[in-house]
């Protein structure tokens, strides 16, 4: 009766128990001999009636007929003193509920199933709304994965797993399928109606090894989902299955029955495969069930596939972010040197944080710490184009509070050439900027809109360098001051961005606080500082890009630095000479003696000539030896190529023959000419 409309099928079980009602209460009033046996007929009826309203359908015809059978013998066949129409009745109103409770069953058993496929159907619906919302909440492809797996346990399996190619989880995109031959991939995600997942062979983030005939491998070599029984008649295991006999051992442990493989395929690439398994349900999966994981699976691909774009742009972010920061950090005598460079943890992306450390003439430092303002390439490839160009501001030797100035210049440039291609329409940058002499112990620090530097003095005390205000670079129209500070040896310079201090719950006020004790606590080495603080700083992870520098200052003494007043006149070179050559004998330098006569004769030569004085020689011994000549004049030397029968011009070119680097430095009261070289050099041929 399940083709025929509802009207009708109610209009006929409606009739049936109309006419048995009528049959009953025409019995009851026939006769009076219907007052004994027969009268009971009209309530035999009623067994088959409620059977069918009760039970399922062959037990409902079990009673129909076993209540016939019984009626036809009872009132049809033994009693001899009942007229022919009562045992006509009588065996009519059985036949009738008999008749009445099949259809009533058929009906009962027909909305039943309909109500199930509704409930089922509804079901499916649900688990699909369920993995919409809760599939990709994250862009990160582990996560993702699991996330399908916990939306399919328990509404559709019993087990998942989820194994991916080990470039997808690079954010590299893996080679076009189908996949043929015996898999390799990488369990990512498992979830389980059991605690613990005991059914899983494989733990997450190792590798699984599938031969060639197994479901996972057939189901990315066809390139379509699979659907297989893993119980076959007498308790045996597919041939496929027995493969693996960890695999198989496990499935009979568990009592697996049915599984389902679904390809990850999103925008042509296929980057793993999903495994449903049922067994603590003994109903197989069906093509609905196959039909629904292939829907949850398409639609956690796309998910697992932005999860990869969005890795892949990070990583190269990232990288691009790494390769511009430097790669190793200069040996020098001025100051010890720690970093620390963490990008930014969610949808954040990898911003513009940057350090350096720029080795400067006379033995200075030049410590940088910046941050453009923003996340993304634009801000990496902002900061790259800053930090070269402090680099080359430092190469000059200008002050801190110049090469701000020059330096907010260049991003104004860049603002007005990027303007238009740049999120948000511009961008800003901060900077903190410290030159340290080891030989005066002078700090000299300027910053644009940067937060300020700690310093952590011997004994322990945390003080927070005060420094004049400046606005941030790309601002324009405002100047910049720099503060000039005697630092004691071994005092430790903190310099950071502001994501050290915007990653704490409490503001920035509680950071600072908190900064502070943690610099106070004892440490050993100056990497374990850095990692105490950012363990301290960032517990709940970096929500900004930080970049951290710690600088320990030095000092070179007497014993390292050696300084002459030079009489303006040409007699006093050579007593220039024999001063350095003396000083590198008592330092033990003995065999550097001919180039640094060298370097001097010149240097001094060309001061006398062409400056006038006062004069002054300066022998600095760090890593290498620094010679460096001081005179009155403001004019800067430039480096010639002599012709052959020029007189002069060839003093600047000898030492930079001689010498590894050499320039010129502004200073108050004139200029000063440098150059460097090792003591252990060979000379130019």
């Amino acid at each position: 009766m399940a083709w025929l409309p509802d009207r009708v099928r109610r209009g006929g079980v409606l009739t049936l128990l109309l006419v048995c009602l009528a049959l009953v209460a025409a019995v009851s009033v026939y006769d009076a001999q219907l007052s004994g046996r027969v009268r009971w007929a009209g309530f035999t009826a009623l067994a088959p009636v409620v059977a069918g309203a009760l039970l399922p359908f062959w037990p409902t015809l079990v009673v129909g007929a076993v209540a016939l059978g019984t009626n036809l013998i009872i009132y049809g066949l033994l009693p001899s003193d009942v007229t022919f129409v009562s045992r006509l009745f009588a065996v009519g109103i059985v036949a009738i509920g008999v008749t009445l409770g099949i259809t009533v069953c058929r009906v009962r058993l027909d909305r039943e199933q309909r109500v199930r496929g509704l409930t089922i159907a509804r079901e499916r619906l649900s688990l699909l709304t369920v993995a919409s919302q809760q599939v990709g909440s994250t862009l990160d492809v582990s996560r993702t994965a699991q996330e399908l797996a916990d939306v399919a346990v328990p509404r559709l399996a019993d087990f998942v797993c989820v194994d991916l190619f080990d470039p997808v989880l690079r954010g590299e995109e893996p080679e076009p399928g189908p996949v043929h031959g015996p898999l390799r991939l990488r369990r990512v995600a498992q979830q389980s109606v059991l605690e613990g997942v005991p059914e899983a062979v494989v733990a997450p983030g190792d590798v699984a090894h599938y031969p060639e005939e197994y479901i996972l491998s057939r189901c990315l070599a066809e390139g379509r989902a699979v659907r297989e029984p893993m119980r076959l008649a007498g308790d045996r295991l597919p041939e496929w299955l027995e493969l693996d006999p960890k695999r198989a051992e496990h499935a009979r442990k568990f009592g697996f029955n049915s599984g389902i493989a679904v390809p990850l395929r999103a925008r042509g690439t296929t980057m793993g495969v999903a495994v449903f398994i049922r067994h603590q349900r003994q109903e197989p999966f069906d093509d609905d069930d196959l039909l629904l994981a292939e829907e949850v699976c398409a639609r956690a691909a796309v998910c697992v596939d932005n999860a990869r774009r969005y890795t892949h742009e990070h990583r190269t972010a990232l990288t691009l972010q790494r390769s511009m920061l430097p790669r190793r950090l200069p040996r020098l005598a001025a100051v010890d040197v720690a970093t620390r460079y963490l990008p930014a943890g969610g949808q954040a992306g990898v911003g513009g944080d940057w350090y350096d450390v720029i080795q400067l003439s006379g033995a200075r430092v030049a410590l940088v710490v910046g941050d453009v303002v923003g996340h993304g390439l634009y801000a990496t490839a902002t900061m790259g184009r800053l930090r070269s160009a402090v680099r080359t501001l430092a190469d000059i030797d200008l002050p801190p509070d110049e090469l701000l100035t020059h330096l907010d210049d260049v991003m104004i440039r860049l603002r007005a050439e990027t303007e238009q291609d740049s999120p948000g329409g511009g961008f800003s940058a901060t900077c903190l900027y410290a030159v340290y002499d080891p030989v005066s112990r002078a700090c000299t620090v300027a910053r644009a809109g940067h937060p300020l530097p700690a310093l952590v003095l011997p004994e322990g005390r945390v003080d927070q360098i005060e420094l004049p205000a400046g606005p941030p670079l790309g601002i324009g129209g405002l100047p910049f001051e720099s503060a000039e500070l005697l630092l004691p040896e071994d005092s430790v310079l903190v310099m950071f961005t502001n994501g050290l201090l915007e990653s704490r719950s409490d503001g920035t006020t509680g950071g600072i606080a908190e900064l502070r004790e943690a610099l106070s606590q004892p440490v050993t080495s100056l990497e374990s500082a850095c990692d105490a603080l950012l363990k301290t700083m960032l517990q709940e992870g970096p929500r900004d890009d930080v970049a951290l520098l710690l600088a320990r200052t030095h000092a070179l003494d007497t014993a390292h630095v050696a300084t002459w007043d030079v009489t303006p006149s040409p007699e006093a070179v050579a007593t220039a000479r024999e001063l350095a050559t003396g000083q590198l004998a008592e330092w033990g330098l003995a065999e550097a003696a001919f180039t640094t006569e060298l370097v001097v004769s010149e240097l001094v030569t060309n001061a006398i000539r062409h400056a006038g004085g006062p004069i002054q020689l300066r022998v600095i011994r760090e890593h290498g030896l620094i010679c460096e000549v001081s005179d009155g004049s403001s004019t800067s030397p430039h480096l010639r190529r002599a012709r052959v029968y020029d007189e002069s011009g060839r003093g600047l070119f000898i030492v930079a023959q001689l010498t590894e680097r050499w320039g010129t430095r502004q200073t108050s009261s004139g200029k000063t000419i440098w150059a460097e070289f090792s003591p252990d050099a060979p000379l130019p041929v």
